[in-house]
């Protein structure tokens, strides 16, 4: 059998069978990009890569190649680039994978993209040449045969690619089959949705444990009450459980001082996501974590103590 190839820090791992924590970086609608490195520098420490968002919710964002690559040069923390297939054909898509080697990117995450009538252009035309899982089989024919539809590239690019899975989706039976199709596809790892109720997530993860993919548990650390309303409210697929909502907004009623009201607020998360990841690491179903912590990298030092328990 072929030796795996590895092209960055987070495939090493990976093939090394290492429980590996991520985080997530979420540029804005601007072309200064000194707060999201500011927080690529203070998650660092922790994480051994970090996503770079690719236009959430359809909303217009600074290109995430480009962020993707400015983050990784200017903090020297290696960056996962997200890929949708919502705005760009296979050509282009073909051409930016090219770019991302030109840039010294070597890890991709394969999406879908939430639809434009979502976000704040909904006239745009949506795409969607290829799907996800095709965008992955893309990617690894351009890395492994160094062609594209036959021809050949002549400095191919070098890439780990990723895909995405919802635990959350009912019925969970067609999000399994999805699993499936980018394990065949070529996935090298996957990354969860945010997930909350630990019997229906050890479920899903049994499931997709045949696909022989190492997976990444995603978590939402939540730094107030105002994040956790509005992740419930705005993001599609998740719902935050009714019970963690009223402790969340009863810490913001009943601790009025600021610091304070941050120190329990970072205790309640530790409390909540410290069980869920050690029972299901305990298990054998998880290989990492990816901490969607947009925002609150204060949370880290607290979360990798439970990384290394």
């Amino acid at each position: 059998m072929a030796e795996k190839k590895v092209y960055s820090k987070l495939g090493e791992l990976i093939a090394k069978g290492e429980f590996v924590l991520t985080g997530e970086l979420e540029p804005e609608k601007t072309c200064d990009l000194s707060h999201t490195i500011q927080e690529a520098k203070e998650m660092a420490p922790y994480v051994v890569a970090a996503n770079v968002t690719d236009s959430p919710l359809a909303i217009v964002t600074i290109n995430s190649l480009a962020a993707s690559h400015i983050i990784q040069r200017e903090t020297g923390l290696e960056c996962v680039w997200q890929l949708t297939v919502r705005d760009t054909n296979k050509l282009g898509i073909a051409g930016q994978i090219m770019g991302a080697e030109a840039l010294g990117l070597h890890n991709v995450l394969s999406l879908t993209g939430d639809h434009n009538a979502l976000g704040d252009c909904p006239e745009s035309k949506p795409v969607f040449d290829l799907d996800s899982a095709t965008l992955i089989k893309l990617v690894r024919e351009m890395v492994d045969t160094g062609s594209i539809n036959g021809h050949e590239i002549e400095h191919p690019p070098k890439l780990h690619v990723g895909g995405a899975a919802n635990p959350n989706a009912d019925p969970m039976e067609a999000e399994i089959l999805k699993i499936g199709r980018k394990a065949e596809a070529g996935a090298e790892f996957i990354q969860t949705q945010v997930v909350y109720d630990i019997d229906m997530t050890a479920e899903f993860l049994r499931e997709i444990k045949k696909y022989n993919v190492p997976v990444f548990l995603g978590i939402f650390p939540m730094k107030s009450y105002g994040i956790a309303k509005g992740f419930d409210t705005f993001v599609p697929g998740v719902d935050v459980p009714k019970d963690i909502l009223a402790r969340w907004k009863q810490v913001k009623t009943d601790v009025t001082d600021k610091k304070e009201q941050k120190e329990v607020y970072d205790q309640l998360n530790y409390e909540f996501f410290k069980p869920f990841i050690t029972e299901l690491k305990a298990k054998g179903l998880l290989d990492g974590v990816h901490c969607m912590a947009v925002h609150y990298t204060r949370i880290f030092p607290k979360l990798i103590e439970v990384i290394k328990a």
